[in-house]
């Protein structure tokens, strides 16, 4: 069974290879990836159910057992978030198949799907591997995919965008092999199990130095503020899917190997102050930001940033609970971020435009799509009975129960970003859909019937909107295997045992 840990990485990355070999018949593509993506899919969760029952499952890469070896591990954590992800992936995947424009330029197929199954690749090897240096080969093969994929038939700005997002990706992949060269030098491994023994017994002052270098890598990744300028102006340049999978997925890698090199190498009895502080300004800021913009895709991909400092809300608590409530902030968020972005994809299909002040005074959009949008804007702001109220309830009754000045801060800063998160939805579906006159004569009119989604776009953007409310459903088992998750996070001896094999030999 432990043969099945490397399906998640190896599979998309071969299929990524055939896909090139294939490139003069998009069908075949088409199906290539989509049987991939739904095998890798099923793996994934035949992962979760067994790392769940028996613990975490370690493959040491060509028989060399670690630490000497490369070991891939799936535990509750990794296998979760896992499977969520290949879910959106996949459901990204239809709908771009369905819109068509980034899988060709004119009669000519582009790179698209090689690509996407790189991404998907990287994807995997992020949440599976047990050292440090492959997390940063990972980084590295989702840098490269999605610097295609945001370039993909581009003009002067997406390409302009793409260089803004290498460049600070380039910048935090230097400070990461700088991190990994001083931990190495430091320890004399990388291997994350053998480094959450040795870690310990470094001066205090080289661990926080480790830990905050280490901080700002993965800051930078996730868009934590203040180091997330970069994700407003990458982002919505690209198309709606490519828009969609990488605020789904490569924020939230980031976010999962923050959380996991901090708990497993730097642990915590207290509430990390620092941690608390970035949560707030991320919260804060980045809501705040998103009611500034006028464009659509900006003022999403503001609120994404907003929400990323939810998930560092509950690892600043460094407790069972703070860490239940990000685990399943993080599962939340990857499915409702990303149906909302494919979301304001029709929207701006049907408008012809991102400005939501030109989409005001024109016909509105089918009601079918006001109600793809609710579910996931309610969501998001946190509205019961919705997966985002289960998620952010957990973590202010955890922000509740520390009881310290900065929970307290933290659960007052996550109170008033949803009901900013509120604002800046309603905003946003008032200009979309109440068809009201607009305020300003001089301003140039939209389109006055807007384009219908095709039945397929529309059909993966329900599906995606229905698997935000199975959250909701499925709150009670989702909650438990988090809250083992966050427990295996905190306790370490288990990931430790089952990853160093040979040293617990006698």
């Amino acid at each position: 069974m432990n043969l099945l840990v490397a399906l998640p990485v190896v599979l998309p990355l071969l299929a990524a290879g055939l896909s090139i070999a294939l490139r003069r018949y998009l069908w075949a593509q088409r199906s290539l990836s989509t049987m991939v993506l739904v095998a890798v899919l099923t793996t994934a969760f035949l992962l979760l159910v067994l790392a769940d029952r028996r613990g975490p499952l370690v493959l040491p890469v060509g028989g060399w057992e670690a630490p000497a070896g490369i070991t891939l591990v799936a535990d509750c954590l990794s296998a979760l978030l896992l499977t969520v992800s290949l879910l959106v992936a996949l459901a990204v995947l239809l709908f771009s198949m369905s819109q068509g424009t980034a899988e060709r330029r004119g009669r000519v197929a582009t790179a698209f799907h090689p690509a996407y199954l790189l991404l998907a690749g990287g994807v995997g090897l992020a949440f599976l591997t047990g050292d440090l240096f492959n997390l940063f080969v990972a980084f590295e093969v989702m840098l490269g995919a999605s610097y295609v994929l945001i370039t993909l038939n581009a003009g002067t700005q997406r390409t302009r965008a793409g260089m803004t997002y290498v460049l600070v990706s380039l910048t935090s992949s230097l400070l990461f092999i700088t991190a990994i060269a001083l931990v190495y030098a430091a320890t004399g491994t990388v291997n994350l199990a053998q480094l959450g023994e040795r870690t310990a017994a470094l001066p205090d002052g080289l661990r926080t130095a480790l830990g905050l270098l280490l901080l700002v890598v993965f800051g930078i990744k996730s868009a934590m503020v203040p180091l997330h300028f970069w994700l407003p102006d990458s982002y919505p340049t690209a198309p709606a899917p490519i828009t969609a999978v990488f605020a789904a997925l490569l924020t939230k890698v980031g976010v999962y190997a923050m959380v996991r090199t901090q708990t497993l190498l730097f642990p915590r009895e207290e509430t990390w102050v620092l941690l608390a502080v970035l949560a707030v300004a991320t919260m804060l800021l980045g809501i705040l930001g998103a009611l500034a913009q006028d464009d659509i895709n900006r003022l999403l991909s503001f609120t994404l940033v907003s929400h990323i400092g939810f998930m560092l809300f509950g690892l600043a608590l460094f407790d069972v609970a703070g860490l239940t409530g990000t685990i399943l902030y993080i599962v939340h968020h990857i499915v409702v971020q990303a149906t909302l972005f494919l979301v304001a994809g029709l929207i701006v299909r049907g408008a012809g435009t991102p400005a939501l002040r030109r989409m005001e005074g024109r016909t509105p959009p089918p009601a079918l799509l006001a109600l793809l949008f609710l579910v996931p804007a309610l969501s998001l702001s946190g509205i019961p009975p919705l997966s985002g109220f289960v998620a952010k309830l957990a973590l202010l009754r955890a922000g509740a129960a520390d009881g310290g000045a900065a929970a307290y801060a933290l659960v007052a800063a996550a109170l008033l970003t949803s009901l900013l998160t509120l604002a800046a939805m309603a905003r946003l579906g008032r200009s979309a859909f109440s068809g009201a006159p607009r305020p300003d004569p001089r301003t140039p009119p939209a389109p006055a019937a807007p384009r219908r989604p095709a039945r397929l776009m529309a059909a993966t953007t329900a599906g995606m909107a229905l698997a935000g409310v199975t959250l909701v459903v499925l709150a009670g088992p989702l909650a438990g295997i988090s809250e083992r998750a966050a427990e295996d996070l905190l306790d370490r001896d288990p990931y430790r045992s089952a990853v160093l094999v040979t040293e617990a030999k006698p």
